[in-house]
């Protein structure tokens, strides 16, 4: 019989289209401006679990992330309010890994949402290397500012201290038009 060993080059194609191979870790800073990504090594650890609400063009979507990053890997993983799997993002050595497990036509590239966690949480000192040159990335006070060679604020990143720790609550694109409040669910 044929049909089986068809089946099994069906499903085998349908796993493969739902995990992508190894992309170049980089995101647009703005339209025409594009960087790559620092390292994805980070000390000390993070390990998170976070509620995302993002406004876009006057909507509003909430998701549920749990965000772990250390010396090897970023791993984000995005979850629905039901707690259903939606994707898992992991930069590496080798690159950007996606396994999307819902089709989600409103999800950014992946390089574009593992850039705005590693501005929020990367340290200056990585950013600075790998900025095009007159871009800026600085922190003043409870917020980090990134801004273009004309001095225009690009990415508005706002903190709050929470036992005596530093943590992000919100980051504003100016670019792109989107807002993203979020709430530390591990507190």
């Amino acid at each position: 019989m044929r049909v089986l060993p068809l089946m099994s080059l069906l499903v085998m194609m349908l796993l493969t289209a739902c995990a992508s191979t190894p992309k170049t870790p980089s995101a647009w800073l703005k339209p025409g401006i594009s960087v790559r990504l620092p390292m994805p090594e980070i000390d000390p650890t993070i390990s998170e679990q976070q509620l995302l609400t993002a406004t876009v063009r006057g909507h509003q979507q909430s998701l549920l992330v749990l965000l772990n990053a250390d010396q090897q890997q970023l791993t984000l993983v995005g979850l629905s309010s039901l707690g259903i799997r939606l994707f898992t993002l992991t930069y590496d050595q080798q690159g950007i890994h996606t396994v999307q497990s819902m089709v989600l036509p409103q999800l950014p590239p992946a390089g574009q949402v593992l850039a705005d966690i590693m501005l929020i949480y990367w340290p200056l000192a990585a950013w600075h290397t790998v900025l095009p040159a007159h871009w800026t990335l600085v922190d003043e006070g409870d917020r980090r500012l990134l801004s273009d060679p004309a001095g225009d604020i690009i990415t508005e990143i706002t903190y709050a201290r929470v036992a005596g720790k530093r943590q992000p609550v919100s980051l504003d694109n100016r670019v792109f038009h989107y807002h993203i409040v979020i709430q530390h669910l591990d507190d």
